[in-house]
């Protein structure tokens, strides 16, 4: 549980500062907006990123990798339509792939430094001091 805790905070900041730093990207809500949106950007992820990641192996393995950024681009823009579904109001403004690419992007670069800063915490072990 306490992993979950931990993953859905660093969402939440990754989206807080993919939000802040990227005019294409509007929140227009609470920031308790951006904790659900997270909630939505990790069940996105959890479940269709797998299934997506199986369908287009070949293309992943012909771009060296490369075809993940456009699957990351997809899931981030998918999470913001349902966002603005249940009223949580992220606008991601024309041109809409690449402010979705640039806010992935972001979103990816900002959970990776995060997960490596807390990664006892994600394992469970405590730090010897």
């Amino acid at each position: 549980m306490t992993k979950f805790v931990i993953r859905w905070g660093i969402n939440a900041a990754a989206l807080y500062a993919a939000i802040a730093i990227l005019p294409g990207l509007d929140f227009r809500g609470e920031w308790v907006g951006i904790v659900f949106l997270a909630l939505i950007f990790g069940f996105v992820n959890a479940l269709l990123r797998p299934l997506l990641k199986l369908l287009t192996c070949p293309l992943i393995v012909l771009t060296l990798g490369l075809f993940t950024l456009v699957i990351n681009t997809f899931l981030f823009w998918l999470t913001g339509e349902i966002g603005q579904g249940v009223g949580l109001n992220l606008v991601i403004s024309e041109p809409v792939f690449w402010n979705a690419f640039l806010g992935a992007l972001i979103v990816s670069i900002i959970s990776i430094i995060l997960s490596l800063i807390l990664k006892d915490e994600l394992k469970g072990r405590k730090k010897k001091k």
